[in-house]
């Protein structure tokens, strides 16, 4: 058929697909699927075709588990595509299984129950008749009396049949409380024949067990169910969706009476009822209050054990450490010799603690000569034929490791080996752990600070008593994009060695970057637009002008100044989302002027973002099922899963048709994304400088101008600044620039590892 050449579609009717096609009218069809060009298992879209008026209609919608021979009714519109003609596009179907005896043939015969193909269906549908579903369904017994038909082969036909009515069921109940059509494919998927019961008894399990369904929506289900707003599971689900809400804002618990007035604010409901379900939940273990100085904190389960395994593993991995007793210097100094570097006092001690074992924190700003200590590091540890892992929470600061050190860094997802559990991305699990430990005798991670308690936790399951831990990091940096703030939690907590590197080295003095960066974290005003400089200000009166110069710059001024590369070279950087000068505006309009559109390239509309053939993109949430290949040359391949927050790549194709689109991330790795999935990439032009972390950009460009004060803080800037190698540049008015310099608040976060770590310090002493 014309309609499965998919390959004939030209890039330019690709990008015009869902635009150019003109309504004719309104109507509601059915009939029999004839055959299906297309359909995605992910999204439940599907092509295919139906006998309507003594001619073959090809229909477009989501309909998942379809299946030829079904009976259809669709409702939709009919639409002319500019090159297939007549179609029919569908918005809402219902679906039977076929009355008559050649749509059962077709039915049975298209591999919808396993062990039978056409000639058997064939077979079947003449010894039965119409008669022949009612056999399947409840006399499956008769059906060993065809030949090829063994009892246990009937049995195992009736059971499939039986599935795939319980199927047709559910997603028509789903269907009447309005759940789309790929949600309601996964909310079977995981319940199977189950889903009416449990959707019926208890909507709200919904919010916490699929992918796409929160609280409020799962609370809307619910109401036109008929659910009493003063339903416990209702009241429970809204304690959870508040508590979740608080860790995805970096808290790893929150006071109780802050969570309780939320919750009675969300919910509607009398305080007395909702500190009773919450008690509940401390009851059921759904989550754990514990009493601390002046308040009790509310943790979800897993944040808890996170929080006191991270604390417990710290003080047993550093109970292993053992002074030095043979005097190094000498070896110290030959190492440097053949490096031929220079360390200072404080360099020199970090290296005299990584010697002892235990668990060793060296923290510094930039200039301050953490890749030379890493380095030197390295190469005594290499002189005792010690075995070294490297690695660092990001596919970008893993790179930038691998290129400071010359030893392979992988991302801590990899060195642990990350595997999928379930199709839920939000429950990961990993390969390393205390009965497959990692196989090393020193572990090095660097940029710790953007590790959150989970995966730190995750890290120390893997890690073996006896194992050197040595963790790198700015201090002065933001916290994780995950809950948690580890770094400062561990130093705060004492009882781990700390060897601050606080002394900036002449080469890195020669840097304004470097320089003004110690500055801003001092509280100090940094100096810009001096001679031979590396640090600029362009100064606009307005957010209008801000906006436009910012275009201008990535566009044309920058790439003429250091023949930089608008898209790999050069990185916006904003404190906020929102406003002419934050994220969402800002790519568009640069969108416009580095990736316009072009005959022939493609492009795709979801949630007012237009993703284009050749955009810069960001994944912005871990996804640890998305599977990638990587090539290089003809020979070196590899291939894996997990795509994480913060990866950057360049859309290389999209498929229209297929609803897919393919990412050749900055790593290597080429990643296939569904169209359902692309609410987990945002374009990349700009940025938020929480997204930043862990990476580094020739040019950085950072609009200062106004601005909520709590997004306009000095360490925001300085986490901005030091993403920058070669240049700054600062847009907007010095008198914002000023104010985020003396804006000294740190946004607060709820963790207490810290307090977790004095604890079992003392409690492992005893």
């Amino acid at each position: 058929m014309e309609h499965c050449c998919l390959s004939s579609f030209t890039g330019f009717f690709h990008a015009v697909w869902r635009r150019s096609c003109s309504v004719i009218e309104a109507h509601t069809i059915e009939g029999i699927v004839e055959s299906i060009i297309f359909s995605n298992d992910e999204n439940g879209f599907a092509i295919f075709s139906i006998e309507y008026e003594e001619e073959e209609m090809v229909c477009t919608g989501n309909l998942p588990f379809l299946n030829e021979g079904e009976f259809v009714t669709l409702s939709g519109k009919f639409i002319m595509h500019p090159v297939y003609g007549r179609q029919f596009n569908f918005s809402e179907y219902s679906k039977q299984v076929p009355q008559n005896a050649a749509g059962m043939v077709k039915y049975l015969g298209s591999g919808v129950i396993k062990g039978i193909g056409e000639k058997m269906a064939e077979k079947i549908v003449k010894r039965f008749g119409d008669q022949t579903f009612e056999v399947i369904e409840n006399y499956p017994e008769k059906l060993a009396e065809i030949k090829g038909i063994t009892l246990a082969k009937a049995e195992q036909i009736s059971a499939t049949f039986h599935e795939q009515a319980a199927q047709r069921e559910a997603m028509m109940f789903l269907n009447t409380y309005g759940i789309n059509a790929s949600v309601a494919a996964r909310i079977f998927k995981q319940y199977k024949e189950k889903t009416i019961n449990v959707v019926r008894s208890n909507p709200y399990v919904l919010a916490g067990d699929i992918i796409g369904i929160g609280f409020k929506i799962a609370d809307s289900i619910a109401y036109r169910m008929g659910f009493e707003a003063g339903d416990i599971n209702r009241i429970k689900s809204g304690i959870r969706y508040c508590l979740n809400n608080c860790v995805a804002n970096g808290h790893v618990y929150y006071p109780k009476d802050m969570l309780l007035k939320e919750a009675v604010e969300l919910l509607q409901a009398p305080a007395e009822i909702v500190e009773n379900a919450l008690m509940e939940l401390h009851i059921e273990k759904s989550l754990v209050l514990e009493n601390m100085k002046n308040m009790t904190a509310a943790y979800p389960g897993a944040y808890y054990y996170a929080e006191n395994y991270v604390a417990k593993r710290l003080m047993e991995l550093d109970r292993t450490k053992e002074s030095i007793t043979e005097p190094i210097d000498e070896e110290i100094k030959a190492v440097c010799r053949e490096l031929d570097i220079e360390l200072a006092e404080n360099q020199r001690k970090a290296v005299e603690k990584s010697m002892e074992g235990g668990v060793l924190v060296i923290t510094g700003g930039p200039g301050t000569g953490k890749t030379t200590t890493i380095n030197t590091i390295i190469r005594m540890l290499e002189k005792r034929d010690l075995e070294i892992e490297l690695a660092a929470p990001t596919g970008r600061a893993a790179k930038r490791m691998t290129e400071a050190t010359g030893k392979e860094a992988k991302t801590i997802h990899r060195l642990l080996e990350v595997k999928f559990i379930s199709e839920d991305v939000r429950r990961q699990s990993f390969e390393r752990n205390e009965e497959y430990p990692i196989t090393a005798d020193v572990l090095i991670i660097d940029e710790i600070s953007m590790v959150d308690i989970i995966l730190m936790m995750n890290l120390l399951k893997a890690v073996e008593t006896g194992t050197r831990l040595i963790l790198v990091g700015d201090s002065n940096q933001l916290p994780s994009v995950g809950a948690g703030n580890v770094l400062n939690d561990i130093i705060r907590g004492g009882h781990i060695d700390i060897v601050y590197l606080n002394e900036i080295f002449r080469q890195a003095k020669m840097s304004n970057i470097v320089t003004n960066a110690h500055k801003i974290n001092k509280g100090e005003y940094p100096a810009f637009n001096g001679d031979n400089t590396d640090f600029f200000m362009v100064k606009r009166a307005s957010v209008d002008l801000t906006a436009d110069s910012i275009v201008d710059l990535v566009k044309n001024r920058l790439p003429k100044y250091g023949n930089y590369d608008s898209i790999k070279d050069i990185q916006v950087l904003t404190p906020m989302r929102k406003s002419r000068i934050g994220v969402l505006s800002l790519n568009m309009e640069l969108q416009k002027v580095l990736n316009p559109p072009v005959f022939g390239k493609k492009e795709y509309e979801y949630r007012d973002i237009i993703f284009r053939e050749g955009d810069k993109v960001m994944q912005i949430k871990n996804n640890y099922n998305l599977r990638w290949e990587s090539k290089d040359g003809l020979f070196s391949y590899e291939e894996g899963q997990g795509v994480f927050n913060g990866d950057e790549g360049i859309i290389e194709s999209i498929s229209l048709l297929g609803e897919k689109m393919k990412v050749d991330f900055d790593d290597g790795k080429k990643v296939e994304y569904d169209f359902s999935q692309l609410d987990e990439l945002d374009l990349a032009y700009a940025m938020t400088i929480h997204k930043s972390q862990g990476s580094e950009y020739k040019v950085v460009v950072i609009p200062v101008h106004s601005g909520p004060p709590m997004l306009l803080t000095r360490n925001l800037l300085y986490t901005a600044v030091t993403r920058a190698k070669n240049m700054v540049v600062l847009v907007g008015t010095e008198d914002c620039l000023k104010q985020m310099v003396d804006n000294n608040r740190e946004i607060k976060r709820y963790s207490a590892l810290d307090k977790k770590i004095i604890k079992f310090a003392g409690v492992l002493s005893e």
